[in-house]
C-alpha cells in the first residue's frame, strides 16, 4: 500500500481555458431578434420574423410594424414561400417608411411623381429626335446642292475658252455685217432725210476717187 505523500493530489486548481472556437462558415442567428426584442417576447429558434429583422437594424421593424402591426407582418410571411419573403418584407418597409413621408398618398404619391418624371423624359427624348431628324433632313439638302454644284462646274467649259469665245462675239456684234471684209477708207454715212426723209442712217460703200476731197 503506497503511501499518501507519494501519490498526486486529486483535485488541482482548476487553469484558465479558451472557449472553443467557433466553426467557420456557419451563419449564426443573434438571439433575441429586433422583432422580439421590440414586441418583448422570448425569441425561438425557428423565428419567423429573425431572418429579417436582425438585431442590428431595429428601425426596419419599427417602421414597418407602426404601419401594418407585428400579427399583419407575421401572417403575411407565413402565408408567403421562403423564397418571396425576403421581397414581401422590403415592399412592407418600403411603403410604410412613404406613407411616414405622406401620410395621404404614401407610395402611390412616390410613384405618381415618378411617372410624371418619366413623361417629362420621354417628351425631352422626343423632342431631341425631332431636331435630330431636321438636322439630318438639312444636312441631306447641302450635300445634295453640293453634288449638283460640283456636276454643274464640271460640264462647263475651262474659263479661258469661255473668255476666247466670248470675246469673238462681242467683237462681231460690235460691227454691222460686212464691214470688217471693208476697208476704213471706203466706209461713209449718208443722212436717210435727204434721200427720202425717213431719218435712217444708211452705210455705203464708195472709193475716195468718187468725190472730191475739196469743192
Amino acid at each position: 500500500m503506497e503511501s499518501s505523500g507519494d501519490t498526486a493530489p486529486l483535485h488541482s486548481s482548476p487553469t484558465p481555458t479558451s472557449p472553443p472556437a467557433m466553426a467557420t462558415g456557419t451563419a449564426v442567428v443573434m438571439s433575441p431578434c429586433a422583432a422580439c426584442k421590440i414586441l418583448r417576447r422570448r425569441c425561438v429558434d425557428r423565428c419567423v420574423l429573425a431572418p429579417y429583422f436582425p438585431p442590428t437594424d431595429p428601425h426596419k421593424f419599427a417602421t414597418a410594424h407602426r404601419v401594418f402591426g407585428a400579427s399583419n407582418i407575421i401572417k403575411l410571411l407565413q402565408d408567403l414561400p421562403e423564397e418571396q419573403r425576403a421581397d414581401a418584407v422590403s415592399s412592407m418597409v418600403y411603403e410604410a417608411a412613404a406613407r411616414a413621408r405622406d401620410p395621404v398618398y404614401g407610395s402611390a404619391g412616390a410613384i405618381c411623381q415618378l411617372q410624371r418624371q418619366v413623361d417629362g423624359l420621354k417628351a425631352q427624348l422626343a423632342r431631341a429626335q425631332a431636331e435630330l431628324a431636321a438636322a439630318r433632313a438639312h444636312h441631306a439638302h447641302l450635300v445634295a446642292l453640293l453634288c449638283v454644284e460640283v456636276a454643274t462646274a464640271a460640264a462647263a467649259p475651262p474659263q479661258d475658252a469661255y473668255c476666247a469665245a466670248g470675246g469673238g462675239s462681242q467683237s462681231q456684234l460690235a460691227a454691222p455685217p460686212g464691214v470688217g471684209s471693208t476697208p476704213a477708207d471706203a466706209l461713209y454715212v449718208v443722212d436717210g432725210s435727204a434721200v427720202g426723209g425717213g431719218g435712217i442712217m444708211q452705210a455705203g460703200h464708195v472709193g475716195w476717187a468718187d468725190e472730191p476731197l475739196w469743192t
